[in-house]
């Protein structure tokens, strides 16, 4: 069973609907009991990073997924929480799970911000959850990205400069994407995400 963490943010009724559609009971949930008996941890989120982080602060999720051994799969914002820090709207830790920072796209490109639309995946290290993605498009909605060391990137989309897409650090993974509104590819990437071990 698949935990979906619920803390207040995400696109949590069009995630699951996703993951029952690939034939996998998942289940929408703030209950620490319930997150410890899963087989993966999902961390959605949208919205603006200080905030969501508080949320998973009051809710003690940010314990819960720190000292947790299972495969975490963080989407959109969940991706950047998983980093040490963001500077969106100031400097705000995050869960310090992969190390680098959220950092903002203006600045440094010349390309509408947000980023939001399709874009073709360029993968830079092997993954587990990206097998036969090479060249997939996927969809994006975000006006930051990880800034991190090149071992954890196993994707980049080109947006004038090379955007993080996907990453990977031993069991935990994030994608800056919505897999939940990218069609079939993003079906196989949650797919593969569930059948890692």
């Amino acid at each position: 069973m698949v935990a979906i963490i619920d803390y207040g943010v995400g696109n949590l009724f069009s995630l699951n609907a996703s993951l029952n559609k690939i034939g996998q009971q998942a289940c929408i949930t703030n209950d620490i009991n319930v997150i410890n008996q899963a087989s993966h941890i999902i961390l959605p989120g949208v919205g603006a990073f200080s905030d969501a982080a508080k949320l998973l602060s009051a809710s003690n999720m940010d314990k819960v997924l720190m000292n947790n051994k299972k495969p975490i799969l963080g989407i959109c914002l969940g991706m950047q929480l998983l980093f040490e820090k963001s500077y969106e709207f100031g400097i705000t830790d995050g869960l310090g799970l992969i190390p680098g920072e959220i950092v903002p796209l203006k600045g440094k490109i010349h390309q509408k911000i947000p980023h939001m639309g399709w874009n073709k995946l360029d993968i830079t290290n092997p993954s587990p959850i990206l097998n036969g993605m090479q060249d997939q498009f996927v969809y994006f909605v975000h006006s930051f990205y990880a800034n991190t060391n090149n071992k954890y990137i196993t994707s980049v989309v080109e947006y004038d400069i090379a955007v993080t897409a996907t990453v990977q650090k031993d069991n935990i993974f994030g994608c800056q994407f919505h897999p939940e509104k990218s069609g079939e590819v993003g079906l196989r990437l949650l797919k593969y995400f569930c059948e890692y071990k």
